[in-house]
């Protein structure tokens, strides 16, 4: 059995990225990775302009305390006139500064007559102006390479002019469930028979990764079916992700069929629970990754495991989003082979402080805990653990995306 460190850094590190990119409009690059890096095109602001509204001055015709005369009012979108000595011009929030003056003063402190504009409270030399470029300067490294856009990175690059960006293609997943017992939902149900939950879930997490499924197919027990339904996902498919037929059973058929695919196995059963059961394999350079059947297992497995594999195929940057330690109120007197990876909920205690505490419902093949955890803890193989110790941390709200 592989340890889970190595496990994980196989997967991710030796699965295939993505080259073929596209150039796609920026409405429609949300959960695409960038292909080329983002370099901004023009100065922000691209002039200086206010940030209240109220009055554009001349700080020096401050000094004799008389009213300004309001040379004009110039709203956001206007060009101001150069603005004469010992007057003032009426702004608003991004209007720009009139050449010539140095200051905003607020509305606030401002009583506009009719003899000119008085102010209640003498503002500091150079306030309530944005200067040019002092958000950004033109040229200046917006977007890494390999960055995941976001609506805030979206927002950014439309700042610059920017319409379209070159992303890499989206990535294609193929997903295979195995089973006898197993319906779609929708069928009748009967005592003998469960409902597929996998098939669904892995596609719902698929896509939550920014990935696309394109096919999603249910095989009986029968190692001919197993196979030709391998062979026309990976027709299609970047990636294959199989649920279940995975473990040493009589129908446990996904591995002879890929064997007899010519695959290449990469990795045979992992030390982490649940999870034990879980293989990569490459055919035609392709991977499959087999995960149990159990759909809690799954669910975590495909968390921990596979995500990192997916960031990596897509040309993400980041492949392992970061780990903290939190204080776990569960126990461990007994040490076991495997690494434990326990279902919790993040939440905060009466001093203020983040804890982990675990659900009840911890077995592999349960889903009703899983929809009420925020992520998992590690315990890890070899070691005892006491209530209140901290423990590895993998939030979900971090690695499902």
């Amino acid at each position: 059995m592989l340890r889970f460190d190595d496990a994980q850094q196989m997967l991710a590190l030796g699965a295939p990225q993505i080259d073929t990119t596209e150039q796609v409009p920026l409405g429609d690059c949300a959960n695409r990775v960038l292909a080329e890096p983002v370099f901004a095109a023009i100065d922000l602001p691209s002039a200086d302009n206010s940030a209240m509204d109220g009055y554009a001055i001349r700080y020096a015709d401050l000094s004799d305390g008389k009213p300004l005369p309001v040379q004009e009012r110039c709203y956001a979108g206007e060009m101001p006139q150069h603005l004469a000595p010992g007057k003032a011009t009426r702004v608003f929030t991004g209007s720009l500064i009139p050449e010539g003056a140095d200051t905003v003063v607020m509305q606030e402190y401002a009583k506009e007559r009719s003899n000119g504009v008085e102010f209640t409270c003498a503002p500091r030399r150079g306030q309530h102006v944005r200067r040019r470029g002092e958000s950004i300067r033109q040229g200046q490294l917006l977007l890494e390479k390999g960055a995941l856009l976001q609506s805030a990175h979206i927002g950014l690059i439309a700042t610059q002019g920017i319409y379209q960006v070159s992303v890499y293609r989206q990535l294609r997943v193929g997903i295979l469930t195995t089973g006898d017992e197993l319906i779609s939902p929708g069928n009748i149900h009967t005592p003998e028979k469960v409902f597929d939950s996998n098939g669904p879930m892995l596609s719902s997490l698929v896509q939550s990764m920014g990935a696309q499924v394109v096919g999603l197919i249910h095989s009986r027990d029968s190692e001919f079916e197993i196979r030709g339904a391998l062979g026309r996902l990976l027709s299609e498919s970047d990636l294959v992700v199989c649920a279940g037929g995975v473990s040493v059973g009589e129908k446990d058929l996904i591995k002879p069929a890929l064997e007899s695919m010519g695959a290449e196995l990469a990795a045979w059963k992992v030390r982490m629970k649940p999870g034990k059961p879980v293989a990569v394999a490459y055919v035609a350079g392709k991977p499959v990754v087999c995960l149990p059947g159990n759909p809690g297992a799954v669910f975590s497995v495909f968390a921990l495991l596979v995500t990192p594999m997916l960031r990596r195929m897509q040309g993400r940057d980041t492949l392992f989003p970061q780990v903290p330690r939190l204080p776990l109120y569960a126990s461990r007197e007994e040490t076991q082979d495997r690494d434990d990876f326990i279902r919790v909920k993040c939440s905060m205690s009466d001093e203020g402080q983040l804890r982990l505490v675990p659900l009840q419902q911890q077995g592999a093949g349960e889903l009703s805990s899983m929809a009420r955890t925020s992520g998992l803890a590690r315990i890890r193989a070899g070691s005892q653990f006491t209530s209140g110790q901290r423990a590895e941390y993998y939030d979900f709200q971090y690695w499902l995306t």
